[in-house]
């Protein structure tokens, strides 16, 4: 076999591996994973954050700056987040607070929260359970359809440098579509040809550096 044609075959073989790592990578996005750990020497500044998180050349770390003020206190708990935890990123985990604000607020929406339940506080979940339940003993039923995310928009950021934990406060607009009908099926409220944006806030948290990557839902209000 020629020179040239094995250096076809690696070539191809590189690029097949990299297809797949990518499809990887963007599959995590979507959900509250953990997003993957960095290329060795591919991100020496999340790595390297400190207080002042900055960068290896000498400026702020723009996956902070991207969202938060620098000279903020919300820069400073980013910046230790990431010194705790070099995989955490900022963009990443608003990618992944997008995909977990329509799964949560349709299950919610819907009257079914048990598959959500990892991702809710103990507090989020009782009081979820509550008003689906007052629905169901009022004879409700909510038929709803999710259109899309407008904004996701980071307010705040807190860390208790204490225990590690994290407190993460964001900034939904969502579209969706949303009736509820009474027992006998006939609506009482909403219009199912009608789009309506509804606003959130919402406070996720966890601990920084620990085993279980996911953020829990522990506030819905401002």
């Amino acid at each position: 076999m020629s020179s040239e044609m094995i250096q076809l075959l690696v070539l191809a073989g590189i690029a097949v591996f990299l297809i797949l790592r990518l499809k990887n990578v963007l599959g995590t996005r979507e959900g509250f994973e953990k997003p993957p750990l960095p290329v060795p020497g591919a991100n020496d500044a999340a790595s390297r954050a400190r207080d002042n998180f900055e960068v290896i050349e000498g400026g702020p770390d723009r996956d902070i700056t991207d969202h938060v003020d620098e000279d903020s206190d919300a820069a400073a708990a980013l910046a230790t987040m990431k010194g705790l935890e070099p995989s955490f990123g900022v963009s990443d985990f608003l990618g992944g607070a997008r995909g977990a604000y329509e799964m949560i607020l349709m299950a919610f929406e819907n009257g079914d929260i048990e598959d959500i339940k990892p991702f809710l506080s103990d507090e989020v979940f009782e009081t979820f359970g509550e008003v689906i339940e007052l629905r169901k003993k009022e004879g409700l039923l909510v038929e709803a359809e999710f259109v899309g995310v407008r904004e996701v928009t980071l307010l705040d950021a807190e860390i208790d440098k204490t225990s590690n934990e994290a407190e993460l406060k964001v900034k939904f607009v969502g579209e969706l579509t949303s009736v509820v009908r009474d027992s006998a099926g006939d609506i009482v409220e909403g219009n199912p040809n009608e789009i309506k944006r509804q606003r959130d806030v919402w406070t996720f948290a966890r601990t920084m550096g620990a085993d279980d990557p996911n953020w829990q839902l522990v506030a819905t209000g401002e």
